[in-house]
């Protein structure tokens, strides 16, 4: 039988192919070799067989179906096409190398149509056979792998969708094309199965979904990739990383408004999709931000822009990004809390700051005073140190950074440095004091003792100066009455520190003056010494560096020297230290005291010209009293004498004492007639007068003096 033939002619075939394998020794150890690789080949040509035979009953079956059957005439159609699927797989491949996307996903889909409608036959005839199923899906395995690689050219184009839209938006639009067939396949698919309860392998492909999905990781990797710097190789790092993402957004949602929009169906709605993308990545990039150890400027740096460049003109509230953009239904993104967080520890980082960067600008300024060069002047050539300079500008610097913020933080900032200052000038007052102490220890040192403190006594003028300014910039005027009590508090210590920095300058005058003052009232004096020459030469002297302090000072210090000279002149007379034995003595000495107070009017005048104040009253007191000594009939002492306590009523009975020993000629009982006579006068003091007598005490005799 032809059977037997067949039979036969395979076993001489098997047996010639064997004989040519065999044909050295050597080739006998390959024996199992040959056995794997023909059992191989056998297995393949039957699934091949059954692959053929199955489709074979499948197509048989179909068309015994036409005469039935109408409805088949789909299947046919696509079992016609079946045989040459590896062929199609092959040119679909070609196609999506050369970039044919569109053409390459329409024979995609005719390769998935054929297979979906074969096995929902297969699943119509008999739904439980899995074998006959998997023999199908075998057959179209490479066709799986076609769909996995156009889906990857897709994703990259996705990926690189606003870089795409500018220079090839058909290529974009060709992608939304092909995810929007497989949309429409996806329902369709999904419908059938409601229906049949059938699906397809890989069905739901959900494209639309993936290409959102990868936008999405798109957009966090675009915010991520822009920290270019850390820390350590740049300070600026945040600055610049936040301004990258500025650009980068910016650019990009105006690309996505102008350009993407175009490509895509209306109901992706693909702007506010996007929107809402860079929204959460940014959101998510600035939690972590704020979750790092940032410090003080960095904190500011990444506040205002998340509270402020975010939604400024710069960024979310350009106008080319609007109406779509609405700024005011942005969400924020950072927390109320994490801002509140972070402006606590900006501030105690603030404070902390502060505190070190006035303590160092002290002891920057402490090293100046001790230099052996003068000061420098400002314009107007009064001395000054760079302390109050340095202090406010780094006062600005933070009240500039914090109104980036938001008023509340440029008002607690504001509050804190005038805080710190109110503390600072406190040091500032005892440093001075520390400065005058040294300087008493040894007076030839420092050199520029004098020149440095009317540095110190005119920063005190610009501080306050400063004060007012500061406030004046960056004070709302309802928080006035919170910063009124320490405002008076510093204006209070700075005058402190201007008043003992005068009144120190002035201890050096008297402590050069002091064995000239000792000449005053003695035996030399009267026989002509140039005290009061020498006197008055060494205060104008000390005044020529006067000059370079600033006015309200330096008109204080004009009127307490002019004062002090008077007050130790009447002092030396008080002390008793001659008595005159005559009336030419009385005379000569009297006569003398008013070239002196002469000598003191011309002095100060000069010394205050153009300040306007009246000190002539002063010198009067010294004439008064020489007026008292000159007289040469002793019965109008009482009246003379009466005439000079009604007009400076703070005459004690001890002065008019010893002015009348120093007169000489008066008796105990005049002297204690005229005392208790005096008691009961009327007084008419100048209501300018301010009392100089209660500071100066007179010496009551002890007894080593009366020994003498």
């Amino acid at each position: 039988s032809t059977m037997e033939e067949t039979d036969r002619e395979a076993v001489a075939t098997a047996v010639q192919r064997v004989a040519g394998m065999l044909q050295r020794p050597d080739q006998l150890d390959k024996v199992e070799q040959y056995r794997r690789r023909e059992a191989r080949k056998k297995a393949s040509v039957e699934a091949r067989l059954k692959v053929q035979t199955f489709f074979l009953v499948v197509l048989l079956s179909c068309i015994y179906c036409l005469y039935f059957d109408s409805g088949v005439v789909l299947s046919v159609i696509f079992l016609l096409a079946f045989f040459s699927v590896p062929e199609i797989v092959r040119e679909t491949h070609d196609l999506i190398e050369r970039g044919e996307l569109l053409h390459a996903h329409r024979k995609l889909m005719d390769l998935e149509c054929s297979r979906d409608n074969l096995m929902y036959e297969q699943y119509r005839m008999d739904s439980k056979n899995t074998h006959d199923m998997n023999l199908i899906h075998t057959y179209f395995g490479d066709m799986q792998k076609l769909s996995e690689e156009l889906a990857k050219q897709l994703w990259m184009v996705v990926q690189r969708s606003l870089v795409t839209v500018r220079r090839d938006p058909t290529l974009l639009v060709s992608v939304v094309r092909i995810i929007e067939r497989e949309e429409k396949i996806d329902r369709r698919m999904l419908d059938r199965k409601k229906q049949t309860g059938f699906i397809p392998p890989g069905r739901p492909k959900s494209w639309k979904e993936k290409m959102f999905n990868i936008l999405e990781r798109t957009v966090s990797t675009r915010i991520e990739g822009t920290q270019a710097d850390t820390r350590e190789s740049d300070k600026m790092w945040l600055v610049r990383h936040l301004e990258i993402i500025r650009k980068y957004v910016l650019d990009d949602l105006l690309v996505a408004k102008t350009l993407l929009d175009q490509c895509f169906p209306p109901h992706y709605d693909i702007f506010n999709r996007l929107l809402n993308m860079y929204h959460q990545a940014l959101a998510t990039r600035m939690q972590e931000l704020a979750a790092e150890d940032l410090e003080a400027n960095e904190i500011v740096s990444l506040l205002t822009w998340v509270l402020n460049t975010y939604t400024s003109a710069e960024m979310m509230g350009n106008s080319e990004l609007s109406p779509e953009v609405d700024v005011n239904s942005l969400d924020p993104l950072i927390s109320q809390n994490v801002v509140d967080q972070l402006l606590s520890k900006y501030m105690s980082t603030l404070t902390s700051n502060i505190i070190g960067w006035l303590r160092k600008a002290l002891e920057t300024d402490k090293k100046d005073w001790i230099k052996e060069t003068e000061p420098e002047a400002d314009q107007d050539g009064y001395y000054q140190t760079t302390l109050p300079a340095i202090v406010f500008q780094m006062f600005e610097q933070n009240l500039q950074v914090a109104a980036q913020i938001n008023e509340d933080l440029k008002a607690k900032v504001l509050i804190l440095c005038l805080q710190q200052m109110n503390s600072f000038l406190t040091r500032y007052k005892d440093e001075a004091q520390l400065y005058k102490e040294d300087h008493l220890k040894n007076r030839q040192y420092p050199q520029c003792y004098v020149q440095y403190m009317i540095a110190v006594i005119n920063n005190c003028q610009t501080f306050k100066e400063s004060i007012i300014s500061l406030k004046r910039k960056y004070l709302k005027s309802d928080m006035e009455d919170v910063l009124s009590i320490s405002h008076t508090n510093m204006d209070a210590t700075l005058d402190i520190i201007a008043k003992e920095g005068c009144s120190s300058l002035l201890d050096e005058v008297f402590m050069d003056l002091e064995p000239h003052l000792n000449e005053l009232m003695t035996k030399k004096w009267l026989m002509g010494s140039n005290a009061v020459g020498t006197i008055c030469v060494t205060v104008e002297d000390y005044f020529n560096d006067f000059a370079k302090i600033k006015k309200p000072y330096k008109k204080t210090m004009t009127l307490e020297a002019h004062r002090r000279v008077v007050v130790e002149y009447i002092r030396a007379i008080m002390l008793k230290r001659i008595s005159f034995k005559n009336a030419e003595e009385r005379k000569e000495g009297a006569e003398r005291m008013i070239k002196e107070a002469e000598q003191f009017r011309f002095l100060f005048k000069k010394l205050a010209a153009g300040s306007g104040e009246d000190t002539e009253g002063l010198c009067d007191i010294i004439e008064a009293i020489a007026e008292v000594i000159k007289l040469t009939d002793p019965s109008l002492l009482y009246l003379e004498v009466s005439t000079l306590v009604s007009k400076y009523p703070d005459i004690r009975d001890d002065h008019i004492a010893a002015l009348l020993t120093v007169r000489g000629d008066a008796s105990r009982d005049m002297k204690q007639t005229i005392i208790e006579t005096l008691d009961q006068g009327p007084s008419q003091p100048n209501p300018n007068y301010v009392p100089i007598f209660k500071e100066i005490t007179v010496p009551t005799l002890t007894v080593p003096k009366l020994l003498k």
